[in-house]
């Protein structure tokens, strides 16, 4: 492993670094990403070294909010975001940093992301993921009617190729499954099953668990919500310098 095995727009973006500050930070870019699935601790470790040389880096500070997110270190995560935000004026980080206020235990803030201007200038992926979160936000704070309705759009029938498409399904399940409506949230479960081809959500393994079972008057047993790892009343802010 060498740090070329990245793609030649990240190698690029290192340039402004020492030649031994740039292999140093490549090769701690591609391990981290390397592990991301499967062990995203350490994979957050290998973003943190990056980052510690090569922070005034977008693509570097990107790198370190994604692990921080997928390792659920959500301060962590919304701080970085919150920097490459500021870096690049890229928007398309609302999302992520919305379900960071969820993660945080802050579902108000995630609706005030999710309703903000910036939120609406989203482009399709971007507006669909932020649904996704908002609804999540609106089962948190017990509205569960408006987290149904929040995500009866088209895309829930039309988009048979996104890459949301299982999540979309997945979230729209667990809306109704917290409205009370066991038999649509079993329906949108199966669907969500049968496109999760790359295995984003556990609609597979939650449908075998429930093989057998019956749905006549009970609910459909709702998903694990997120964990709230940190639970620090701070608003996240970074101190060196953005929402699935």
């Amino acid at each position: 492993m060498t740090g070329k095995e990245l793609d030649i727009v990240t190698q690029k973006s290192l340039t402004g670094l020492t030649p031994e500050n740039a292999t140093y930070v490549a090769r701690h870019l591609v391990m981290s990403g390397r592990l991301l699935d499967d062990n995203p601790e350490m994979a957050w470790q290998h973003a943190q070294a990056a980052q510690r040389r090569g922070g005034r880096v977008a693509v570097v500070r990107e790198a370190a909010a994604i692990a921080a997110y997928t390792a659920g270190h959500f301060r962590e995560a919304l701080a970085e975001l919150r920097t490459v935000r500021r870096m690049t004026g890229d928007d398309s980080f609302l999302p992520m940093m919305a379900d960071c206020e969820r993660g945080l235990g802050r579902p108000e803030r995630a609706l005030d992301l999710a309703l903000s201007p910036e939120a609406g200038r989203l482009d399709e992926d971007g507006r669909v993921e932020m649904l996704i979160v908002a609804s999540g936000a609106r089962r948190d704070l017990g509205q569960t009617a408006a987290a149904v309705v929040g995500l009866q759009v088209p895309e829930l029938r039309t988009a048979q190729e996104a890459p949301w498409r299982a999540r979309l399904l997945y979230a729209y399940s667990e809306a109704l499954a917290d409205a009370g409506r066991a038999a649509e949230a079993r329906d949108w479960l199966e669907r969500a099953a049968v496109a999760d081809v790359d295995g984003e959500t556990d609609a597979a393994e939650r449908l075998d668990e429930l093989a057998g079972y019956s749905f006549s008057e009970e609910e459909l047993p709702a998903a694990p919500r997120p964990s709230a790892p940190v639970t620090d009343a701070s608003d996240g802010s970074d101190t060196s310098g953005e929402g699935r």
